[in-house]
């Protein structure tokens, strides 16, 4: 995790430095529109076997499951070919005065899109072997070196305008895909891999196989993934309603499409840094630790109780986090918008749009840990019947956005988010408690911090609200140092209550964050 941070950091830099080279309308068409059309090709080919494939690991047979994800690959061709046609022929391409090349950056996100699907197969092997540090380091390397050839490409060549996100996009997923391939063929054969009892020995066993003896792939394991594909449709549209709503109804321009992105990228920094990182990982550990569909009752004893441990340390862990967001972020979201991209995103409602996200964060926090565990446990009868619940959320969502947004410009797709992130927690919570209801165990005490944490933190916001008023944003720069002394100060004593008054979180984070060696008990 530390690792992520370190190398994303560097990206934030070189994406703020790119942000006064290019146009509002550029950003906005590029981080909205093509990258919807990226994001859906590939989550919708990969996401749901990536889940089918990860329950339970060490009981499956490899080759059935490296030719089932082999099939993410036709399915990306064809979402490409479809979804193409859509961006191509059915929206409103935008004034080729003004952005040129827009079909040359359509077929450039398709591309892409398959190009990172080749690699699915050593994704899942990687992920269910725990090759984290393989995952992080290929996606920060891809990631960076995206975003410095963009950097060097905007200075030298900034006629070239959509034609370099086009090219930088495919440059990242062939160096991402390339990594993954590399690696393995290093890592197989090797001393490391006979020492984990690596299933697989040669590359050529990565491709898929048929074999007169046996089916192609696992049938109950394809079905289970046919249920997380339904899914994994309506939670595509509840993770980028919002974009779905501006690309399809216009409900804002691209310029403002483009603030807008900005301002939701800079507010999930956290999330992406910290939250999905810890439920990737743990979806992974409750996976292996708990049979699916089974209640508490037939579950082994020592498992259910670590299990139930975790979770309570998880949900407390990103609870704490995301109420410390809000207790700082109402008062220095003006600063940090000013400082990352100057007054295009601090003037106007840049400063509204990221005091809500900091709601926002605090609801995704906690709706990955608990979905996570859910997913994890639920039967494939369960998994089918929230796909309902996820219709109905999708459906008013995409209403409450379009709506809001009319209402309120984009701060309503913030709070329609908002709102439909709490449903989905009331059903995660619900169905977490009915499934300890029969034992001691109550996991969701850790969405409870103390007392002397909600103290603090109350204190600190208004403290640094009140410096916001009188030392920031409009005069100089040692003012602003002062305010932002202040923050520092209050976020020290912050954390010093935590420390003092959470000593199980600590503990927690010490096991399992920062030791070297994994532990086998909680």
């Amino acid at each position: 995790m530390l690792l992520q941070v370190l190398f994303r950091l560097l990206t934030f830099a070189l994406n703020a430095f790119t942000l006064r080279y290019v146009s509002r309308e550029i950003i906005g068409l590029v981080n909205v529109r093509l990258t919807l059309l990226y994001t859906t090709i590939v989550f919708l080919a990969r996401e749901a076997f990536r889940r089918a494939c990860l329950s339970h690991p060490t009981r499956q047979n490899w080759t059935h499951t490296i030719n089932l994800t082999w099939l993410a690959v036709p399915l990306g061709i064809g979402w490409s070919l479809i979804l193409g046609w859509v961006w191509l022929r059915v929206l409103e391409a935008p004034d080729p005065e003004i952005i040129p090349h827009y079909g040359t950056g359509v077929l450039a996100f398709g591309v892409s899109a398959v190009v990172e699907l080749a690699a699915e197969p050593f994704w899942v092997l990687a992920q269910a072997h725990l090759f984290v540090r393989l995952k992080v380091v290929a996606e920060s390397l891809a990631i960076i070196l995206r975003c410095s050839v963009t950097v060097i490409l905007v200075l030298f060549c900034p006629q070239w305008g959509l034609l370099i996100f086009s090219f930088t996009q495919i440059l990242y997923t062939s160096l991402l895909a390339l990594c993954y391939i590399l690696y393995f063929a290093k890592f197989l054969g090797s001393k490391e891999a006979e020492k984990k009892s690596f299933p697989l020995h040669s590359m050529k066993e990565f491709l898929p196989r048929y074999s007169g003896s046996q089916d192609f792939i696992d049938w109950k394991q394809a079905w289970l993934a046919c249920s997380f594909f339904k899914q994994s449709f309506l939670k595509q549209i509840l993770t980028e309603g919002e974009r779905y709503v501006m690309t399809f109804l216009n409900v804002l321009s691209f310029g403002d499409q483009g603030v807008y992105d900005i301002v939701n990228n800079l507010g999930s920094l956290v999330a992406r840094f910290i939250f999905l990182p810890i439920e990737e990982s743990f979806y992974v550990y409750f996976s292996k630790v708990l049979e699916r569909g089974k209640d508490v009752q037939s579950q082994k004893k020592e498992e259910i109780s670590a299990a139930s441990a975790v979770l309570e340390s998880l949900l407390k862990l990103v609870t704490l986090i995301g109420l410390i967001i809000i207790a700082f972020g109402y008062a220095y979201s003006q600063l940090a918008l000013d400082i990352y991209g100057g007054s295009m995103l601090s003037g106007g409602s840049g400063p509204v749009l990221l005091r809500c996200y900091c709601l926002y964060v605090l609801l995704l926090a906690i709706n990955g840990v608990t979905e996570c565990f859910s997913f994890a446990s639920m039967s494939k009868e369960e998994v089918d019947r929230y796909n309902y619940v996820m219709l109905g959320l999708s459906l008013s969502f995409l209403c409450l956005s379009y709506y809001m947004t009319l209402w309120l410009g984009s701060v309503g797709f913030i709070l329609a988010n908002c709102f439909n992130m709490g449903l989905r927690i009331a059903h995660s919570l619900f169905y977490i408690r009915r499934y300890y209801r029969e034992s001691p165990y109550q996991p969701l005490a850790g969405l409870r911090p103390s007392p002397a944490v909600i103290g603090v933190l109350c204190l600190s916001a208004a403290v640094t609200g009140y410096s916001e008023m009188h030392l920031c944003c409009d005069m100089g720069w040692p003012y602003r140092l002062a305010h932002i002394l202040i923050g520092g100060l209050c976020l020290a004593v912050t954390l010093a209550v935590l420390v003092l008054s959470e000593s199980k979180l600590i503990h927690f984070i010490r096991s399992h964050f920062l030791s070297k060696k994994p532990k086998k008990k909680v």
